[in-house]
């Protein structure tokens, strides 16, 4: 898949409030503001559908969210005893799973299935976001953070989540154009990936 992406920030937003079930998308942004303006359009677009959320993000980003969900009046009280938002911390997640630097399958799928069970009651369509995957790949990870997007990809395909998740840019400037192709490799779309001359650039940090 190529990894080049041409969408303007506000088609980006009209894209993931409208993900179709079963897709997994990626984005790759350059600062938080891009990634909030982004997992806000999909959270708020799927809420007003009627779609359960879960969110799965460091403590940082599931504070902005709920700031700006509730700034756009969106109804998370309600949202949140009918478990159709439901947020966890990525650390926390990852320590349910991870054995020795990789995840275990079956301890991965009892974590996502109680939280899709949760999440899908009444039949309801689901939408996730997991930042799990950018964790491990700031922790140089490579192949742990891919074994992950595998893992999602099979709840993807046999419950229809959409799915989107997200890299910063910064953590591609080693080996950028395999780093790159493993990640579009999993994933339907990819949004927003840093070309190779600016993920190879001395200006960004190593991951």
């Amino acid at each position: 898949m190529d990894c080049r992406s041409t969408r303007k920030p506000n088609e980006t937003r009209a894209f993931v409030s409208k993900i179709a079930p079963g897709e997994h998308i990626a984005q790759f942004y350059a600062d938080d503001s891009v990634l909030l303006e982004a997992l806000t359009a999909f959270a708020a677009g799927g809420l007003t559908a009627g779609d359960s959320i879960i969110v799965i993000a460091t403590r940082e980003h599931l504070r902005a969210l709920r700031e700006r969900l509730v700034s756009a009046r969106v109804d998370l009280a309600n949202a949140i005893i009918q478990d159709r938002y439901i947020t966890l911390n990525a650390e926390t997640a990852l320590s349910a799973f991870m054995l020795q630097g990789w995840p275990d399958e079956a301890l991965f799928r009892c974590l996502i299935s109680h939280l899709l069970e949760r999440a899908a009651a009444n039949s309801r369509r689901v939408r996730a976001f997991g930042e799990m995957v950018a964790l491990l790949w700031a922790q140089g990870c490579t192949a742990a953070t891919v074994r992950l997007e595998q893992l999602w990809n099979q709840f993807c395909e046999e419950s229809r989540l959409s799915l989107f998740c997200a890299y910063p840019s910064a953590g591609f400037d080693q080996d950028a154009s395999r780093s790159l192709a493993e990640i579009c490799a999993v994933h339907s779309r990819v949004i927003g990936a840093p070309s190779r001359e600016t993920a190879n650039s001395s200006a960004l940090p190593a991951a």
